[in-house]
């Protein structure tokens, strides 16, 4: 059964940065693909970067040059590098697989809160 745990969220001013990190155990992170994701208030669930089992890396438009993606698997651990955050980046932080077609039933963890008051 896969386990993810993300940590790392919280307050931060506009223009600061935030280090988030995701635990996981079972097949996910058997050189997979895995993403970030977040969820704003009243909006869907988003992918904001993805990172190859290789570390190759890919990012959404409002994202890039702001965020990086890393893993480490020996860790068996993703990061996500925030910085120049920005009120509309408030959400809720998730990591899953990448594509959502390989995201396991009940494999969502808790997310971490990340807050960036306007």
């Amino acid at each position: 059964q896969v386990q993810l745990v993300e940590s790392g969220g919280g307050l931060v001013q506009p223009g600061g940065s935030l280090r988030l990190s995701c635990t996981g155990s079972g097949s996910i992170f058997s050189r997979n693909t895995v993403g970030w994701y977040r969820q704003a208030p009243g909006k869907q669930r988003e992918i904001v970067a993805t990172v190859t089992g290789s570390g190759n890396t890919n990012y959404v438009d409002f994202v890039k040059g702001r965020f990086t993606i890393s893993r480490d698997n020996a860790k068996n651990t993703v990061y996500l590098q925030m910085s120049s955050l920005k009120p509309e980046d408030t959400a809720v932080y998730y990591c899953n697989a990448w594509p959502t077609r390989l995201i396991a039933p009940g494999s969502w963890g808790q997310g971490t809160e990340v807050t960036v008051p306007s």
